[in-house]
């Protein structure tokens, strides 16, 4: 396929995965007379498209593994601000002291305040117009191949960048006259990609444990876009001609201090928010997993949900391109993310050692539950759009459980698509 890159029958398979979760969007789809082949294989080959010109292409490859020094860089300057707001607790000196140099740092005081720099940091590059220029730029992309209305085009490329209810408010003006395939798309962008304040600290997690985490997971975000429109139109198809649409809008700052201060004040709430998501859900796994343990061995082991998701989603991450074998390992993570977040899902896909799991099947699932598709999301999303616009907030519960479906099928989408591809391409070999 790729000269001087191995392909095999995991990476065909991972192909006709492709075509079976689009059988899948079909089947549930509200007109499945209207299935939109044109936007599927413009969708599938733009999403090829940008992980070749990501990863293949020398220069392009080049500046995006940069991405790793700028985490560090987001690292170190966070470390100055907690250093001086928690003393010895915000710089890991008294962990290091009383544990030694492999003292993990304390997530809530060093990991977590990466949040609220990186969000702050978005509000002024979007002030001075940087993130704008690039976000515009990926919304005419979306607008001129997928026949997006403008408003729809910037939200799916905003949900790249930023998070799934702070996309929405670039639209807000537009949200009330848009049509039922338009409002699944951005709700569906909002579930397929990550926040790229929270996708700094996923990257930090897999250092070490993953080629090139950071840009992987950028691209991951970038390569699921186009499938959440692919997805999100085949589940209900769009019907009102393009120049009846709702067309872009434009969002402001009032100045760099006005976005500096909303930035950092939201990264807060991003925090509180994961903090307390974190505590309730691995609070409850534990009591759920207690439960179990009074149960039988099954199998010669404990049962866990972990397990019991394994199970339940092993066939998912097969038909993406994970081999068999490690099928229910990789299905227990894509299960957590689901049930809980994607967060306790990337915290245990760091803590499987280097050496327990292959590094093809840790790419794709990396990517596989690089998306805000569970359960909790899901009320975040559409209390926060009802926020927005309270006059359609019907629509956003009655198209709640079909953007869970269509969230986790596009971010598996991405997960098929790396792996169709050699692994060599995403470890950085070759080329």
């Amino acid at each position: 396929m790729l000269a001087g890159y191995e392909w095999g029958w995991d990476n065909a398979r991972a192909l006709i995965g492709i075509a079976l979760i689009y059988g899948i969007c079909w089947i549930v789809s509200e007109k499945r007379g209207l299935f939109p082949w044109k936007i599927v294989l413009g969708a599938t080959a733009m999403q090829f498209v940008f992980a070749l010109i990501l990863f293949w292409i020398t220069p392009v490859r080049n500046v995006l593994l940069q991405a790793n020094v700028v985490v560090d860089g987001l690292q170190d300057a966070t470390r100055a601000g907690t250093g001086f707001v928690f003393g010895y607790v915000g710089d890991n000196v008294a962990a290091t002291n009383m544990i030694g140099t492999d003292a993990p740092p304390l997530f809530f005081f060093q990991i977590l305040p990466i949040i609220i720099v990186v969000a702050a940091l978005s509000a002024i590059l979007w002030h001075w117009k940087i993130l704008r220029w690039v976000t515009n730029g990926f919304a005419y992309i979306f607008q001129r191949t997928m026949g997006l209305g403008g408003a729809t085009s910037l939200a799916v490329s905003a949900n790249v960048f930023m998070g799934m209810t702070e996309a929405p408010v670039l639209i807000r003006p537009y949200i009330k006259g848009m049509t039922r395939s338009e409002l699944l798309i951005m709700m569906t962008a909002g579930f397929a990609t990550i926040a790229g304040s929270v996708l700094v600290v996923y990257g930090a997690f897999l250092d070490g444990k993953m080629a090139n985490p950071l840009p992987q997971l950028l691209a991951a975000s970038l390569i699921a876009a186009p499938a959440a429109v692919a997805v999100a139109l085949t589940m209900i198809p769009e019907t009102t001609p393009s120049s009846e649409r709702m067309q872009e809008p434009d969002f402001k700052y009032a100045s760099t201090m006005d976005a500096f201060s909303t930035g950092a004040t939201d990264g807060l709430k991003i925090v509180f928010n994961i903090a307390t998501m974190l505590i309730a859900a691995l609070a409850l796994l534990w009591i759920v997993n207690a439960g179990f343990g009074m149960l039988p061995n099954v199998a010669g082991a404990p049962l866990s949900i972990e397990r019991i998701l394994g199970w339940v989603f092993a066939p998912l991450m097969y038909m993406i391109g994970v081999p068999w074998a490690e099928a229910s390992q990789s299905g227990s993570l894509m299960g957590v993310k689901t049930v809980l977040t994607e967060f306790v899902a990337f915290i245990q896909l760091a803590e499987i050692p280097v050496d327990a799991m292959d590094p093809r099947t840790r790419m794709i699932t990396a990517h596989a539950i690089c998306g805000f598709a569970n359960f909790g999301s899901m009320g975040i999303l559409i209390g926060g759009l009802s926020i927005i616009e309270p006059a359609r907030r019907d629509d956003f519960l009655s198209l709640a459980w079909r953007t869970l479906l269509a969230g986790t099928l596009a971010t598996c989408l991405s997960g098929a698509v790396v792996g169709a591809l050699p692994y060599q391409l995403f470890a950085g070999a070759g080329g």
